[in-house]
Parts: C-alpha cells; sequence; structure tokens
C-alpha cells in the first residue's frame, strides 16, 4: 500500500491506472496519427501536437471516468471475461454520448470524426485486452506480496480473513509466527499455518522473500523481538503494527485493537488552520452555487411533496454537529407527519412503511438532501465528513460504542466516507461498523480524500444505491 494524499491505493492499483491512461492515450494518438496519414496530412500531427495532445488528455479523461462510474476499477464485480467485455462496451457508449456533448457545446475541442471513430475502434481493442491480461496475472498471484503475521490471537486471525475474503488484494499469507511453542508448527488457524516462532523469522523471512511483517499482538510490551524485527527493517522487510496494516486494506480503522496511544502518535487527526479554513470557504462557494441551480429541482420537489400528502414540505430535526453543538437539520419531508408520534425516536428502516409515495423517490434520487445546503452555507454542516446523528442516539451510543464521541471533532457532513462504503443500516452493530470508517475519514481528511468521496456519491446516486 502506499499513501497518496492521505488514502491508500495498492501499488498493483496504481500501476493498472497509469498504464491504462497510458494505453489510452497512445490509441488515440495512435488513431490520429493513421487518419492524417490516409488523408496526406502525415506531418500535421506533428506541427500541431500542442492542439491535438489536449484533445487527446481529454478522450483519455472522459473514458476512464466512464469505467470508473461503470464499476470497472471494482474487482468485486468484475470476474468474468463477459463482464469485462460487456462493461468495457458500455463505458465506450457512455464516454462516446459525453464528447458528444462536449463537443457540441465547445466545437474547438473536437479531435475530428475520423479519429474519433478510428479511436473507438483502438479504444475497444486496447482496454479489453489489458483488462483480460491484468486479470490473468492477477489470478496466478503474480504480483502478491508475501507477508509474515507475528501472531496467533483474534488481531491475528482477523487480519487473516480480511486478506483472504478481499479478492485481488494484492497479498499472500505465507504464515503465523507463535510467541513461543505453546501452539504446534503446523496448526492452522483459519487458512494459513503456524510455520514457527520468533527464533525463526529471520530464516523464513529469506527462505520464503516475505515483503512485509504485521505486527498483530494484543499486548506487545515485554513481548517483542525487536533486534529480530529491527534487523529485517534494516534488510528492506517492511514492518507494521496491526492497526496501521488493516487501516490500509479496508479504508476503516478497527477498534477492536485500537489503543490510545496509537490514536495520539499516529500519523492524521490533527489538520492545519490552513486546510480547514480552505475546506470551508470550499463549502460556502460550492453550497451557493448549487443552491442556485438545484432551486428550480427544490421548487419542483416542494410542489409534489405538497401536492402528495399532508404536512410541511420541509422536514426539521435536531441534529448534533461539531464540537457537541446542536443545529437544525434540513430536509425534504418523505415520511408521513406523524413518523414518530407512537414510537419516539427511532432509525429510519430499509423499506420503511411511514415513507410516502414521493419520499421513496426523493430518497432513492437523494433529493431530500438538497436542503441541506442550507446547513453547509451556514456553517452547521460540511459536504463531507461523518454523518449528523440526532443527540437522543449520541447519547445511547457513546455509552456503547468506544471513540464514539471523536465523531464530533469535525464538522457532519452530507455524505461521507461511511455513506460510501458501508451499505445502508439502522442499530448499534451498524453504527459501531460505520464508526469504523467515520474515524478513518478523520484521521485522513484530505482535499483528495473529500472529492473522491464525492465522485463515489454521484456514482452511488445514478445507480441508485443505497438508498432507504
Amino acid at each position: 500500500m502506499i499513501k497518496i494524499f492521505n488514502r491508500y491505493f495498492s501499488i498493483k492499483d496504481i500501476l493498472f491506472f497509469l498504464i491504462e491512461s497510458l494505453l489510452i492515450f497512445f490509441a488515440v494518438l495512435l488513431a490520429a496519427y493513421i487518419r492524417f496519414k490516409i488523408s496526406n496530412y502525415s506531418n500535421y500531427w506533428l506541427l500541431r501536437y500542442n492542439v491535438i495532445i489536449p484533445k487527446i488528455i481529454l478522450i483519455t479523461f472522459v473514458y476512464q471516468m466512464s469505467l470508473y462510474y461503470n464499476d470497472m476499477y471494482n474487482t468485486k464485480i468484475i470476474r468474468t471475461a463477459q463482464e469485462i467485455v460487456i462493461r468495457s462496451l458500455q463505458a465506450l457508449g457512455v464516454a462516446a454520448v459525453i464528447l458528444s456533448i462536449i463537443y457540441y457545446v465547445i466545437p474547438d475541442l473536437i479531435i475530428g470524426r475520423g479519429v474519433f471513430l478510428i479511436s473507438i475502434i483502438f479504444l475497444t481493442i486496447a482496454t479489453i485486452l489489458w483488462r483480460l491480461f491484468y486479470s490473468w496475472t492477477i489470478s496466478i498471484n503474480a504480483f502478491d506480496e508475501k507477508i509474515l503475521i507475528i501472531g496467533t490471537g483474534n488481531t491475528a486471525k482477523d487480519i487473516a480473513k480480511r486478506i483472504l475474503s478481499k479478492e485481488k488484494v494484492g497479498y499472500q499469507i505465507t504464515g503465523f509466527i507463535a510467541e513461543d511453542d505453546s501452539l504446534k508448527i503446523g496448526t492452522s488457524l483459519v487458512n494459513p499455518k503456524i510455520i514457527g516462532t520468533y527464533e525463526h523469522i529471520c530464516e523464513i523471512v529469506e527462505r520464503e522473500g516475505i515483503g512485509r511483517i504485521i505486527v498483530a499482538l494484543p499486548e506487545r510490551r515485554g513481548r517483542l523481538p525487536f533486534d529480530i524485527l529491527l534487523k529485517c527493517r534494516l534488510n528492506g522487510i517492511k514492518v507494521e503494527d496491526d492497526a496501521t496494516f488493516y487501516e490500509g486494506i479496508n479504508g476503516k480503522i478497527r477498534l477492536e485493537s485500537l489503543r490510545p496511544s496509537w490514536l495520539i502518535f499516529s500519523d492524521g487527526f490533527k489538520k492545519s488552520r490552513l486546510s480547514l479554513i480552505t475546506k470551508r470557504l470550499l463549502d460556502i462557494s460550492a453550497s451557493f452555487t448549487l443552491l442556485i441551480i438545484a432551486l428550480p429541482v427544490m421548487i419542483l420537489t416542494s410542489m409534489i411533496i405538497k401536492l402528495d400528502s399532508r404536512g410541511p414540505v420541509f422536514f426539521k430535526q435536531e441534529r448534533m454537529g461539531m464540537d457537541g453543538k446542536i443545529f437544525t437539520l434540513f430536509k425534504f419531508r418523505s415520511m408521513r407527519e406523524d413518523a414518530e408520534s407512537k414510537s419516539g425516536p427511532v432509525w429510519a428502516a430499509k423499506d420503511d412503511d411511514r415513507v410516502t409515495r414521493v419520499g421513496g423517490i426523493i430518497r432513492k434520487t437523494r433529493l431530500d438532501e438538497l436542503p441541506q445546503l442550507i446547513n453547509v452555507l451556514k456553517g452547521d454542516m460540511s459536504f463531507v465528513g461523518p454523518r449528523p446523528e440526532r443527540p437522543f442516539f449520541i447519547e445511547q451510543l457513546k455509552e456503547k460504542i468506544p471513540y464514539y464521541g471523536l465523531r464530533k471533532s469535525v464538522r457532519p457532513g452530507v455524505t461521507g466516507w461511511a455513506q460510501i462504503c458501508y451499505p445502508y443500516g439502522a442499530s448499534e452493530e451498524d453504527a459501531y461498523e460505520k464508526l469504523q470508517y467515520d474515524l478513518y475519514y478523520i484521521k485522513n481528511m484530505s482535499f483528495l480524500l473529500d472529492l473522491t468521496i464525492i465522485f463515489e456519491t454521484a456514482r452511488v446516486v445514478l445507480l441508485g444505491r443505497g438508498s432507504r
């Protein structure tokens, strides 16, 4: 894993994206060369490269965004050669439509009809063949990094389970290292076995070609083989603690193994005043602009809600914001007016019978969230952050979930890391899981991570996922 702009990426994913970018770029460049060669303008593309190159970069960007929005970078979904071919063609079709619209609005960006048509052929062949080749290399574990896990407890087992459950994660577990002889070598844990004790670490690292050692011990004081681990690190082997490794592969912070010292000394959590001011200025400008753009949609939505059911257009509710400040959250009403008159405060459930006919539609399309732009403009919320919760539930959850109070250290958001990584849930167990993602966001908060969350939220909305 490599950390770029406070976001973890595997080396394979970075190489895959960059190589695919180059393939797309050169496929279009080759199409331009062939087109001008056929037309006896062989020097045109050389003489005007400063005009053609930006146009090719535009095509590359639009096509890769189309691949992203069509789940082509989601290895959990793309499993077979047939899916690769179908989704690649779908993404190409979407890219062609988007580029056609761009060319219609800004004719100066047109690269030429002939080049465009030849590019479609080359892009289809290049991306499909590249992805089939990449899938084959992954299937034979050609680039997997071998790791050694020190520990045999629940933390070590959980890390192993996470790696084994994630497809194409880029790691291959060689085995576990036991602290002593209480567990026999060869004992199976999860799937890999115990292959030695502390005294065998150096031998195993050299013999198996280990690239990374994960220290997954619940208690390390006086039990860690410092000399051996230092020797491994000086020899180029990466040595990580379980919390850091878990964070990198899962995009969340594991509460079970979280230690106060790790929160204090690990990178992140502390944000500069400049970055917070910049984030706030972007929130103000974006919310003001979007309120103006969305005003016709908001007026139309208000009219439909009023016609559909009795009650106010807007739903107002107290939520807890940054530093425990209570504010009034605005949404379009999507439930009956008396939704909690008998039950009291309850979480919304999937297929909730309190949701109105129009409410189901605006929830699915997230139109019910539009009035929260007012909260962002006022400073109660940010575009990205942990979702604001009701004080009633927060008091309950703080008693049952450790570190739950840390959520209020940043402004709550209209969307968040937990919302794009975890399916909608309405229970204490779901709140526990989502907190792990919220802590990851608070620790790694950055402009690029915010941008990633906004792009992913847009994709989720377009595909109609995660609504309730």
